[in-house]
């Protein structure tokens, strides 16, 4: 079984950048699709970005252009979050196959 810790959360002014890891114990990692999905405070989670085994990316509209998922290495994604703004305030988790992260807490406010 996968399991998946996220790091890298924290809290930055509005337009500032931040990078989130997402490091997996256990095989077979970097043959699923990967995901970030957040969650708001009083809002459901939401699936921000993916990246397939071979590297496709899709990401929401309300990140496309801001975000950028990619594999570090076999055991490692990452979400680069770039013009970061109040409204992405959430926890963010990494999933994989059935496997889901703890979160870590991504706070924009000026």
């Amino acid at each position: 079984q996968v399991q998946l810790v996220e790091s890298g959360g924290g809290e930055v002014q509005p337009g500032e950048s931040l990078r989130l890891s997402c490091r997996a114990s256990g095989n077979a990692f970097n043959l699923y699709t990967a995901m970030w999905y957040r969650q708001a405070p009083g809002k459901e989670r939401e699936w921000v970005a993916s990246i397939t085994r071979r590297g496709v990316t899709n990401y929401s509209d309300s990140v496309k252009g801001r975000f950028t998922i990619s594999r570090d290495n076999e055991n490692t994604v990452s979400l680069q979050m770039n013009s970061l703004k109040p409204e992405d305030t959430a926890l963010y988790y990494c999933f994989s196959y059935t496997n889901w992260g703890q979160g870590t807490q991504v706070t924009v406010s000026s």
